[in-house]
């Protein structure tokens, strides 16, 4: 990935490092990825990113070999030609997030949504990997 400042071309660290263990990673190593909360509940994981002021058209989520890959950037519209500025902050920014998952997810279920600058992933978990009901066993 290259992240494109000041019309300079530098090479971005890997946002992201895979570890062996689901949801793996550490932490943050750059500044624009976003924070994320990992929720867990009896029949799915929930992914929370925090990144407000983004459109959810700028979003790719993509999951490959237990991997979830989510990624955005965001355009800036254009800026007037020729107009003097005082000063001018306006960047291009994006960032790549991956997260490994634990083979418990149903895949063919994920789902997104984003509301309120908070990006939400559903990951349900497959249907063996559900708690089983408890059952009484009858004496003979």
């Amino acid at each position: 990935m290259i992240i494109k400042r000041n019309n300079t071309l530098l090479p971005a660290l890997m946002n992201e490092l895979f570890k062996p263990d689901w949801f793996g990673g550490v932490e943050n190593l750059n500044e624009n990825v976003p924070a994320v909360n990992i929720k867990e509940s009896e029949a799915a994981f929930e992914l929370e990113l925090s990144v407000p002021g983004r459109k959810k058209e700028d979003f790719n989520l993509e999951v490959d070999k237990l991997v979830l890959t989510i990624s955005n950037e965001s355009k800036i519209k254009e800026i007037q030609e020729g107009a003097k500025y005082t000063r001018k902050e306006f960047v291009l920014s994006s960032f790549k997030r991956g997260f490994t998952l634990p083979d418990t997810i149903n895949i063919e279920g994920v789902d997104a949504s984003y509301r309120d600058g908070i990006l939400r992933v559903s990951l349900p978990k497959k249907e063996e990997s559900l708690p089983k009901p408890k059952r009484s066993i009858e004496l003979s």
